[in-house]
């Protein structure tokens, strides 16, 4: 009987052990997540600002981000992509869309930049469009830099409630 109770023991332990160890697991992966930053270069292209739409939700969502959050940061990022995909480069010349994704504490940053002639009027709208001030209004902060010889950098803040990385 002795051995009995020893092995439930034992197994009692390895089950609990077990699920502490796979808590502190994910704890540890969110940390690393939140470390991390993703960086995408992909051709300014209208398809590849669905991809970076997708790869903005999987990190966000595996922050365990609010999906009201999620969906703003989604909305935010494809409104820059798509200024950068209309307005960056002449004529359909080749150019990149540069993503940076920044976990910072309890604030993710999200920086779209490009390398061609940066923002300026779309010749199908007349007046400035709705992108930036959307953009503004989804985000708690928002730079923009602009270089007729380097390019456009638009770099987001948003506020994470809990800490990033912390269940």
């Amino acid at each position: 009987m002795g051995s009995d109770m020893t092995s439930r023991t034992f197994r009692g332990s390895a089950r609990d052990s077990s699920a502490m160890h796979r808590h502190r697991r994910g704890a540890q992966e969110r940390a690393v997540f939140a470390s991390t930053d993703v960086r995408l270069t992909l051709p300014a292209r209208p398809e590849n600002v669905a991809v970076i739409r997708h790869v903005l939700g999987a990190f966000a969502e595996a922050l365990r981000l609010p999906p009201e959050l999620v969906e703003d940061m989604r909305l935010a990022v494809t409104e820059a992509c798509t200024n950068v995909v209309r307005h960056a480069y002449q004529d359909g010349e080749p150019g990149p869309i540069d993503v940076v994704i920044h976990p910072d504490g309890d604030r993710l940053e999200l920086i779209v930049a490009d390398r061609g002639r940066g923002l300026g009027p779309s010749p199908d709208v007349a007046g400035p469009g709705l992108g930036l001030p959307l953009i503004a209004a989804l985000a708690d902060s928002v730079q923009l830099d602009h270089s007729q010889s380097r390019g456009s950098r638009v770099a987001m803040s948003f506020r994470c409630r809990p800490r990033l990385g912390v269940a």
